[in-house]
């Protein structure tokens, strides 16, 4: 591009940075503590921009399948299952615009928390603690357009198989996962799993969904086909987030206390490596190309890269305060 004439260099950033953004993956992190999604560039470990996101907190983000659009559920100031307020209400972002373009309207207070894509119909689906449900929504109008009851309080987190067919729920609380099928927006069934869960994920065939027990520490293996635990996983401390390469071969688990990264075989659901992190890790997500997982390390209010080759730390960032929830934007 040629420059005539005198451009500040803040005009040139404004031109460029939506062009970059929109062409560029994008690492997007919620920041509690600052009450604000930011938006990393994974290239030079940088906060390219801080959008606030309202009034209160919100604890996850996704990203929409084209990589143009974030949702931010507005949780509120509180844990799950502890005193607090209640959100209503879900941010969404416009990534190349760097700002917020709408709201979506739960109507009263329900604790929306992790948002995930059906990779089959494309609607959003939300889980809605208070409601004791996950709602779907249509991400081109913004209106709600059904929902699916999980039977149980505190459906905290979220996982789809896959072939969009079902949807797994983590009720923290309960300790239990609800079982939903998503075309009949239905529950199936509740598998008990101990007295306390956290966090949810599922293999890249479906056989698996992996949950991580909170009074003890260790992985539930639940077999999709059977609806019982296979097997337990033993960790070096209580797990939390978790994700699958994109291989298929290994299950990432955040390890808070232990500042680790625990590292699981899926072919022999053993685990069979430990990576330090930095304090209090929370969430994992994974490069398309499985090349580097990107950690959320809370207290430390860092985010790093680890190279899932050499597991190494490659990258550090820096973040605001509390990083908690991640996703990849990536554009298509």
């Amino acid at each position: 591009m040629k420059l005539t004439g005198i451009v500040s260099v803040s005009a040139v950033l404004s031109l460029m940075v939506p062009f970059s953004l929109a062409q560029q993956s994008q690492l997007l992190v919620v920041q509690k503590g600052d009450k604000n999604l930011a938006i990393y560039d994974p290239g030079t470990d940088t906060i390219v921009t801080q959008i606030p996101v309202g009034g209160n907190t919100g604890h996850e983000v996704t990203a929409s399948p084209d990589g143009k659009m974030a949702f931010v559920p507005i949780y509120g100031d509180s844990g799950v299952g502890q005193p607090g307020s209640d959100g209503s209400s879900m941010a969404v972002i416009d990534i190349a615009a760097q700002k917020v373009t709408g709201t979506i309207d739960f109507g009263k207070g329900v604790r929306p928390h992790q948002p995930v894509f059906g990779p089959k119909d494309g609607l959003l689906y939300v889980t809605t603690e208070l409601d004791q449900s996950v709602t779907i929504i249509d991400p081109k109008t913004l209106k709600i357009v059904g929902t699916i009851p999980t039977g149980q309080p505190e459906s905290h987190m979220l996982a789809i198989s896959h072939d969009g067919k079902l949807g797994y729920t983590a009720n923290v609380g309960p300790g239990t996962v609800s079982v939903l099928d998503l075309d009949a927006r239905k529950m199936l069934k509740q598998i008990a799993i101990s007295g306390k869960i956290q966090r949810i994920s599922i293999s890249m065939d479906d056989r698996y969904v992996f949950t991580s027990d909170q009074t003890k520490p260790q992985l539930a293996v639940i077999d999709t086909a059977t609806g019982l635990v296979k097997k337990w996983i033993n960790l070096e401390g209580l797990g939390y987030g978790s994700a699958v390469t994109p291989d298929g071969k290994l299950l990432l688990v955040a390890i808070p206390a232990k500042h680790a990264l625990a590292v699981i075989d899926l072919k022999s659901l053993k685990v069979i490596k430990s990576v330090g992190v930095a304090s209090d890790p929370q969430e994992v997500v994974v490069s398309s190309d499985g090349h580097t997982a990107w950690v959320s390390c809370e207290s430390a209010n860092e985010v790093l890269g680890v190279d899932t080759t050499g597991w190494n730390i490659t990258d550090a960032i820096q973040s605001g305060k509390l990083p908690d929830g991640m996703a990849l934007s990536e554009p298509k």
